[in-house]
């Protein structure tokens, strides 16, 4: 594999030294590490529709709606707030 230089201010490198160091990794890894755990809007659209699919197959048994999409928006609302008991 050919090695190629990628530019970046000394603080990100020096940020990406730091990460590396305490992984016990090289940055070379660190980079490839990172390149591949971060999706692309591609990747993101296509998880979501795998998702939704899966969803509506399984939980739903139809498609999923703007009624689900709210009552599920205020579900995680009332979570956040405190409004919903802790699940055991």
């Amino acid at each position: 594999m050919a090695d190629t230089t990628i530019k970046v201010d000394p603080a990100v490198r020096d940020r990406l030294q730091e990460l590396a160091r305490d992984r016990g990794i090289t940055m070379r890894d660190l980079v490839a590490q990172l390149a591949g755990a971060t999706p692309t809007k591609e990747e993101l659209a296509q998880r979501r529709e795998e998702t939704k699919a899966y969803v509506e197959e399984h939980f739903l048994g139809g498609p999923y709606t703007e009624q689900d999409a709210s009552a599920g928006q205020q579900l995680w609302a009332d979570v956040v707030s405190g409004r919903v008991g802790e699940v055991q």
